[in-house]
Order: structure tokens, then C-alpha cells, then sequence
């Protein structure tokens, strides 16, 4: 997982919101709505060391939360609609809102983990005196 240098750095925000390698920035980093692709298909960079884990997932859930749950306080306030407009309004809305964000934040953490060259921790053994 190093970087190559014959290939100049790419910006892992932006390689990671139009979902592109983080190392050429050019071959695609999925192969499904969320699945990785195995390797990428134009620098062959092997995508086996990515592990985003729940991070995009937290990340979608706080912001889109907070944007969904803002306007909906908002739109209570100042309009007092009924019930099953809330619901008709803001059950889509989250819904748009956490799907549209989940796979450009995969992306962006996945191309800060290889940027930062992130891995598993691992415990050292040392002897002490």
C-alpha cells in the first residue's frame, strides 16, 4: 500500500467524491451501489486493504440527521402542518438524503485511509529491563 512515484498525489477528497482510485484517481473504486472493486482497473492498485468499517455509515447518519431533523423542526415552526405531512415529507427526504451521501463518504474515507496509509493496529512486544 505505498504510494507510486511515477503517479502524482490525488486529492482524496476529491478522488473519494467522484469515487476513483485513491492513488491514479481514474479507475472506479466501486463495482456496486457500495461493494469495493477488487483491484483498480486502470493502475491495478489492489483494493484488499480497505476496510471503511461504520465510519460513511455514522458520518451519513449525524448529518443527514441533523439536516433532516433541522428542517423538519423548522417547517413544524413555521407552518404547523398535520401529521402526514411530516411523514409524507421527511420519511423520503431521509431516506435521499443518507443514500446519497453513504457511497461519496465510503469513498473519501476509503481514500483518507490509503492517503494516511492507515492498517489494523498491532501490539509490540517489548522486553523490559
Amino acid at each position: 500500500m505505498s504510494l507510486d512515484p511515477y503517479m502524482a498525489p490525488v486529492s482524496p477528497i476529491a478522488a473519494g467524491l467522484s469515487c476513483r482510485c485513491p492513488r491514479c484517481g481514474k479507475g472506479k473504486l466501486f463495482s456496486g451501489f457500495l461493494t469495493m472493486a477488487p483491484r483498480c482497473e486502470a493502475c491495478g492498485l489492489d483494493y484488499g486493504f480497505i476496510d471503511a468499517g461504520d465510519g460513511p455509515a455514522v458520518f451519513v447518519i449525524l448529518i443527514g440527521g441533523a439536516v433532516v431533523v433541522g428542517l423538519a423542526l423548522w417547517v413544524e415552526a413555521k407552518y404547523e402542518p398535520p401529521l402526514w405531512l411530516h411523514a409524507l415529507l421527511w420519511v423520503p427526504s431521509i431516506l435521499v438524503v443518507t443514500l446519497g451521501l453513504l457511497r461519496p463518504f465510503k469513498g473519501v474515507l476509503v481514500a483518507l485511509q490509503y492517503r494516511n496509509k492507515a492498517a489494523e493496529g498491532r501490539l509490540e512486544h517489548r522486553d523490559t529491563p
